[in-house]
C-alpha cells in the first residue's frame, strides 16, 4: 500500500507532554552528600571568616537557634542526627518546624590498628561536618514557649561535642567571637581594644644607643 492510499484516522491521538519538573522540592539528605565518597577529603580545618563576614551566625528562617560558641569542631553525621532526634523527642506533640544549617559533606577515613606509615589514607569510615565558631546548627520555628525551646536545645547541646548558646531571631551577628552591635563598623572592630601608654610603645622602637 502506498502512502497516498493509507486511510487517515478520524480522531488522531494527541500526545500529552508530561511535566519534567515538580513544584515540590526533593528532600535533601543533610547527613550525606549526593556525590558520594568518590574522592578522599583531607582532614582540613573549618573555614573561619576573618575578613569581616558574619555569614551563618544569625537566625534566618526560624525564631530560635542553637549556636556554637567555644571553637571550631568536626562533628560526625551520627552526632548531628542524635542532636536532631533529641530536639524532636523533646518537642513531641508540638507544632513546629526544624531547620538544619549544616551539612555532613566531609568524608573521614581511618586505617586499621598496627598499620605502618605510608600504606595509604585508609578506607571510608563516616561523614562529618566542619563547624566553625559562632555557627548556627539548628533553627526552630513554631508556636512554642521559649522555655520549652531552651530546654530542647539544652538537651541537644549535651549530646553534641562543644559548647553552645541559645539565640533568638534578631540577635546581633558575631564576627569571630565578638558580637557586632548595631552601629558598629568594621574599622571599629579591627581597632585594638587595649591602649598602651606612650612609654611602652616608644620602648619598642629600636635604637642604636641604649637609653
Amino acid at each position: 500500500m502506498s502512502l497516498l492510499a493509507r486511510p487517515i484516522p478520524k480522531h488522531p491521538t494527541v500526545r500529552v507532554a508530561h511535566r519534567t519538573f515538580s513544584s515540590t522540592p526533593s528532600r535533601h539528605d543533610w547527613l550525606a552528600p549526593k556525590r558520594g565518597h568518590n574522592q578522599k577529603n583531607r582532614k582540613g580545618r573549618p573555614r573561619v571568616r576573618t575578613g569581616g563576614s558574619t555569614k551563618g551566625t544569625t537566625v534566618v528562617w526560624g525564631d530560635y537557634g542553637l549556636r556554637m560558641r567555644d571553637h571550631d569542631r568536626r562533628i560526625s553525621a551520627k552526632q548531628l542526627q542524635i542532636g536532631a532526634e533529641t530536639i524532636k523527642k523533646r518537642l513531641r506533640g508540638q507544632r513546629y518546624r526544624l531547620y538544619t544549617r549544616v551539612c555532613a559533606n566531609i568524608g573521614v577515613y581511618t586505617s586499621g590498628n598496627e598499620v605502618r606509615m605510608g600504606k595509604g589514607k585508609g578506607s571510608f569510615d563516616y561523614w562529618a561536618a566542619r563547624v566553625a565558631v559562632s555557627r548556627i546548627l539548628f533553627e526552630l520555628k513554631g508556636d512554642l514557649h521559649e522555655q520549652i525551646v531552651r530546654d530542647a536545645f539544652r538537651l541537644a547541646g549535651n549530646k553534641l561535642p562543644g559548647l553552645y548558646e541559645f539565640v533568638r531571631k534578631g540577635d546581633p551577628p558575631v564576627m569571630g567571637i565578638t558580637p557586632v552591635e548595631p552601629g558598629t563598623t568594621l574599622e571599629q572592630m579591627r581597632r585594638p581594644t587595649l591602649t598602651l601608654p606612650a612609654d611602652v610603645t616608644a620602648g619598642r622602637i629600636p635604637a642604636i644607643t641604649p637609653p
